[in-house]
C-alpha cells in the first residue's frame, strides 16, 4: 500500500521529535517537518502532503493563518489540517482554528493513545479517500473504454449491414434472374425429361436462395429486427409439404425419408408458420447431409395438452455420422461445424442450427440434440402451440402467372440495368398483354418520360448514373400531375427494411424484393393501378 504522507509543523525542534517519536509505530505514513512555516508551505506544494500537524503558536505566521493559506490554495486545499496547541481549550480557539480549515485539535501535553488513535483514523480516511478516487478513476477509464466500444460495436454493426445489404443486391439480382426464367420455363410446353432438369434448378436456386437469407437472417435477430407472425393454418399440410421439399434429395441419396405424425396433432393452429417451416427445414437438410446410407424419420407428438394449447415435439432423427460429445453444443454456434473436417466433406456454412436456436428462443420453444458419433442424431424443437377451433380455412389457389386475366394496354416502363432481370420481366408483362420500354437508369428512365406516356413504372433501386431513389424523387417533384402522380414499384435486391422504408419515403408506391413471384408482381401491379381485374 502506497505510504501517506504527513507534515509536522513546529517552531521547536524538541516537540517535532517527541511527536515523531509518538506516530513511529503508526503503519504506512511518511513523517516530513520542519520548524517554519514557509518551508512548510513549500514542502506542501511540491511534496503529496495527506495530513499536516500544525503548532498554533509560532512566530512569523501562526498556526491559523498557515492553515488558512493551505485551504486558499488549490494544489494544497485538500490537506487534513489537525492543529497542535498547548493554549486555552476555550470554545473561541476551537472556532477559530475549524474557521481557518482545521478538522481536529490536539492538546499538550500529547496523551499518546488519543493522538495516535487520532492520527489513525484520519490515515485510514485519507486512504479510503484515495481508494475511491482510484475506484473512480478506474470506472471513467472502463467508461471510455465502453464507450469507445459501443463505438466500435456500432460502426462493425453499420458495416457489417452494408456489407448485407450489398451482397444482397449482388447476389439476388441473378437468382432474381435465374428464378424468373425457371418461372417461364415452367408455364413453357417441356416433355418429362426437361420438367425435371427445371425442378433440379430450381432445387439448387432455392438453396442458394437459402443460404443467403439464413446469413440475412442471423443479421436480423442479432439486431432485435426479426418479426415474429403468427397466422392459423392446418398444422398436418406444413410438416407434409415441407417433408415433401425433400423427397427429391433424399431419393437422389438413396435414402428413406418417413413421416410419423401423431393423432393427437391439432388440426388447425395459430402460430408463426414460416419460421416453423425454416426450422424444420434446416432440421431435415441437416439430417439429410450428413446421411449417407440408412433413413431419416421426421416425428411430431404431442407431449402434453391444456386447454386449446398443445406442446409438440418435433424431431428429425437420422442414421448419420452423429456428433461427437463435447461438440453438441459447438453446432449451435453461427460459421461452426462439429468438426473442421465436415465442411471440407460436406460443405455448408455452419448457419442452420445457429439461426434454429435464436428463432426456438424468439418463439418461446427449445431445441434439442441427441447424438451418438458414428450412429446417428436426433435434433428436436419442443414448443407450446395454440389449437385454433375452426371448421376449416380458406386454401389459396395455386396460380401459374400465364393464366391470369392480361392487363391490356397497360404501357409501363422498366428501369432495370441487369439485362437477364429486365428480360424476364419484360417477358411477364408482355405476357399479361403490357406494352413494355426497357432503360437501364434513372437518367434514361426520365428522358423516356418526356417523349412517351406511361401508365406505370417499374424502378430498380440500385442503378449507375441515376439511381432509382433519385429517380423517383425527381419525378414526385416534377410540375406536370400526369408524371408527378404515376404508379411507381420499386424492385429491390435489398431486403433491409431501412431501404425499403427509404423506397416508400421518396414516393414509391410499392416495394417487391427480388427474387419475386410473378403472382406477388401481378398483385401489386393490380393495387397501385387500381385496376378492376378478376382472375379464376
Amino acid at each position: 500500500m502506497k505510504k501517506i504522507n504527513l507534515l509536522i509543523l513546529d517552531d521547536k525542534e524538541e516537540n517535532i521529535i517527541s511527536l515523531k517519536a509518538l506516530l513511529g509505530d503508526i503503519e504506512n505514513i511518511n513523517i516530513i517537518s520542519t520548524t517554519e512555516p514557509n518551508e512548510a508551505l513549500k514542502l506542501c506544494w511540491k511534496n503529496d502532503i495527506s495530513i499536516a500537524l500544525v503548532d498554533v503558536q509560532m512566530p512569523d505566521i501562526n498556526g491559523f493563518e498557515f492553515v488558512s493559506l493551505l485551504k486558499a490554495n488549490p494544489k494544497t486545499s485538500h490537506i487534513i489540517a489537525i492543529m497542535v496547541t498547548a493554549i486555552s481549550k476555550e470554545d473561541k480557539y476551537l472556532i477559530k482554528g475549524l474557521q481557518s480549515g482545521a478538522v481536529d485539535y490536539l492538546y499538550k501535553p500529547l496523551n499518546p493513545e488519543i493522538t495516535i488513535a487520532k492520527v489513525n483514523a484520519f490515515v485510514k480516511q485519507v486512504q479510503i479517500q484515495e481508494e475511491i478516487i482510484q475506484k473512480n478513476n478506474e470506472l471513467e477509464l472502463s467508461k471510455i473504454a465502453l464507450i469507445q466500444a459501443n463505438k466500435e460495436a456500432e460502426n462493425a454493426r453499420k458495416s457489417k449491414e452494408i456489407f448485407l445489404a450489398n451482397m444482397s443486391h449482388e447476389i439476388r439480382t441473378p437468382i432474381n434472374g435465374i428464378m424468373g426464367i425457371i418461372h417461364m420455363l415452367k408455364s413453357s410446353n417441356l416433355n418429362d425429361e426437361q420438367r425435371d432438369w427445371v425442378k433440379y434448378l430450381s432445387t439448387a436456386s432455392s438453396s442458394l436462395l437459402m443460404i443467403i437469407n439464413d446469413i440475412l437472417d442471423i443479421s436480423k435477430i442479432d439486431s432485435g429486427m426479426m418479426k415474429i407472425e403468427f397466422e392459423n393454418f392446418y398444422l398436418k399440410d406444413l410438416i407434409e409439404e415441407t417433408a415433401n421439399i425433400f423427397r427429391m434429395k433424399a431419393e437422389n441419396k438413396k435414402l428413406q425419408l418417413n413421416l410419423c405424425l401423431s393423432d393427437r396433432l391439432p388440426k388447425i393452429v395459430h402460430f408463426d408458420s414460416l419460421r416453423l417451416q425454416q426450422i424444420l427445414s434446416n432440421f431435415i437438410s441437416n439430417s439429410l447431409k450428413f446421411t449417407d446410407t440408412g433413413t431419416v424419420e421426421f416425428i411430431v407428438d404431442v407431449l402434453a395438452t391444456h386447454e386449446n394449447s398443445h406442446k409438440i415435439r418435433f424431431a428429425v432423427k437420422d442414421t448419420g455420422i452423429g456428433i461427437k460429445a463435447e461438440a453438441v453444443e459447438k453446432i449451435f454456434q453461427e460459421f461452426e461445424q462439429g468438426d473442421d473436417r465436415i465442411t471440407k466433406k460436406f460443405g455448408g456454412t455452419g448457419l442452420g442450427l445457429a439461426i434454429v436456436k435464436r428463432l426456438a428462443k424468439l418463439l418461446n420453444g427449445e431445441v434439442l440434440a441427441e447424438s451418438n458419433y458414428g450412429e446417428g442424431s436426433t435434433f428436436s424443437f419442443i414448443v407450446d402451440i395454440k389449437e385454433v377451433v375452426e371448421e376449416s380455412i380458406s386454401k389459396k389457389e395455386e396460380l401459374v402467372y400465364t393464366q391470369l386475366t392480361p392487363l391490356s394496354q397497360l404501357k409501363v416502363l422498366i428501369a432495370e440495368d441487369n439485362d437477364l432481370n429486365s428480360f424476364m420481366l419484360a417477358h411477364m408483362l408482355r405476357t399479361w398483354k403490357c406494352d413494355v420500354t426497357i432503360v437501364k437508369n434513372g437518367h434514361l428512365a426520365l428522358e423516356a418520360m418526356n417523349t412517351n406516356k406511361f401508365d406505370l413504372i417499374l424502378m430498380d433501386t440500385h442503378m449507375p448514373v441515376m439511381s432509382g431513389f433519385e429517380a423517383i424523387t425527381t419525378i414526385r417533384n416534377n410540375q406536370d400531375p400526369h408524371k408527378n402522380r404515376i404508379p411507381i414499384i420499386t424492385i429491390s435486391a435489398s431486403v433491409m427494411e431501412h431501404e425499403q422504408k427509404a423506397a416508400f419515403e421518396v414516393g414509391a408506391d410499392d416495394v417487391i424484393g427480388k427474387p419475386f413471384n410473378p403472382i406477388e408482381l401481378y398483385n401489386k401491379i393490380v393495387k397501385v393501378c387500381q385496376l378492376d381485374v378478376i382472375n379464376s
